[in-house]
C-alpha cells in the first residue's frame, strides 16, 4: 500500500451539513499555499423541484476574504439520482463562470466537485484563499456539506505534521 491518503491531502470542512434553505451558505476560506490541487465536493440530498442550489466559488489573498474576486471554472463533475446507483461521474463544461447551478438537481440526491490547480488563482496577485458557498435555495427542506480535498502537498510530512490548508 502506498502512503495514507492523510499524509498526502487535507480535509477541510466549507460547511457542515445545514439545510440549504435556512440561508446563505457561506465556506470557510481554505488555503492551497502548501497545496497543488485542491477539489470542491458539495454533497447534498434530495429537495423539492424549483429549489436548486448554486454554487458559488471566489477567491481572496487571505483567510479574511481580502480582495475576494471571481475564481472561473469550466468543468463540473456530478452524480445525480439515487447516489446508491449512479457509478460513475459525468463531466459537465460551460463557459467559464464562478458559479454552477443544474435545473433539476434540486429534486434528486447529488455530488458536484470543481477542481482547481492552484495556479488557476490569481497568483501574480497574491491570491492564495478559495471559498465555496450556496445560496439559500428557497423555501423547502434540502441538506447539503461542503468539502474541500486539498491534494498533492508541496512539502511531504508524517501524518501528525501534515501540512494544513486551514490559515
Amino acid at each position: 500500500m502506498g502512503a495514507p491518503f492523510v499524509q498526502n491531502s487535507q480535509i477541510v470542512s466549507g460547511f457542515v451539513p445545514v439545510d440549504l434553505q435556512a440561508g446563505a451558505n457561506t465556506g470557510d476560506w481554505v488555503s492551497v499555499e502548501n497545496f497543488n490541487n485542491l477539489a470542491i465536493v458539495f454533497f447534498k440530498a434530495a429537495g423539492t423541484a424549483g429549489d436548486d442550489p448554486t454554487l458559488t466559488v471566489t477567491q481572496a489573498t487571505d483567510n479574511a476574504g481580502t480582495s475576494s474576486k471571481a475564481l472561473n471554472f469550466t468543468r463540473v463533475y456530478t452524480k445525480q439520482g439515487t447516489l446508491s446507483s449512479v457509478a460513475n461521474f459525468t463531466l459537465t463544461t460551460q463557459s467559464a463562470a464562478n458559479t454552477y447551478t443544474d435545473a433539476t438537481s434540486a429534486e434528486v440526491q447529488a455530488i458536484w466537485v470543481v477542481e482547481f490547480a492552484a495556479d488557476d488563482l490569481d497568483v501574480s496577485s497574491g491570491f492564495t484563499h478559495i471559498q465555496a458557498s450556496v445560496g439559500d435555495v428557497g423555501s423547502n427542506a434540502q441538506v447539503g456539506a461542503c468539502l474541500y480535498l486539498a491534494t498533492e502537498p508541496r512539502y511531504a510530512a508524517a501524518v501528525a505534521n501534515a501540512t494544513s490548508a486551514i490559515s
